[in-house]
């Protein structure tokens, strides 16, 4: 069977970016060059080039920033990492891979939680909430995020999703810490992660398992497009 031209085209435009990036000695987390230096170099039309860089985010090779560049996610794709290193995984994920796993799993935590969130669980979820949003820099609304989150997983009353939720973390930080830019010295007054927060407390607080699923999801995608341009 004859194969399609464009299939050929998107085959030929991925093997010559991987060609590029394996000369041009680019290690995980490097950008690369611009689209119009890449169609330069490279002697395509933006619309093969574009192909390509489909393709190789697909395959997870390289993960794409809007507004702030292209950069290389490491591997070929997914590639074995030795047991428990967690470290090594991270440099096998893109962004949007990592962000859709936190879709799959931590819904669903927040639902345990509202099921079975202790009240202490429940004040400690509004007390981290709450200094979230006082924070006066990046780096405090950071680690209250996290203890936030960490409390949702610690009210679902399973060691099981809380030890998953801490492994799901660290990848997490892994591969989204260093390529998150900030304009700003802390959050806005108006940053949606706030009413996004005070919604999953609320769920929880109110025993709603469901509430809890949506709000979180709806979280998480809000997250995603504000950090890396897709939900």
């Amino acid at each position: 069977m004859l194969t399609r031209p464009d299939r050929s085209e998107r085959e030929e435009a991925t093997a010559r970016l991987r060609a590029l990036i394996e000369a041009g000695g680019y290690r995980t987390g490097d950008r690369l060059p611009p689209e119009r230096e890449l169609i330069s170099t490279l002697g395509m039309s933006r619309t093969t080039l574009r192909k390509g860089l489909e393709e190789l985010e697909r395959q997870g090779a390289i993960w794409r920033h809007v507004g702030k560049g292209t950069f290389v996610a490491g591997g070929g794709g997914i590639a074995e990492v030795p047991s428990g290193s967690l470290a090594a995984l991270g440099q096998q994920l893109t962004p949007m891979r990592m962000m859709r796993a936190r879709l799959c799993i931590e819904p669903a935590i927040a639902r345990e939680a509202a099921i079975n969130a202790s009240r202490e669980a429940v004040i400690r979820i509004n007390l981290l909430k709450d200094r979230a949003a006082q924070a006066s820099s990046w780096s405090e609304y950071e680690r209250y995020d996290d203890l936030f989150h960490r409390a949702v997983a610690e009210a679902s009353d399973n060691l099981l999703l809380v030890t998953l939720f801490d492994q799901l973390n660290e990848v997490r930080r892994a591969v989204a810490g260093a390529s998150v830019v900030r304009d700003s010295i802390r959050p806005p007054e108006g940053h949606s992660s706030f009413s996004e927060h005070e919604q999953i407390s609320a769920a929880i607080e109110q025993r709603d398992p469901l509430a809890a699923q949506d709000a979180m999801r709806r979280h998480i995608g809000s997250v995603s497009a504000r950090l890396f341009g897709e939900a």
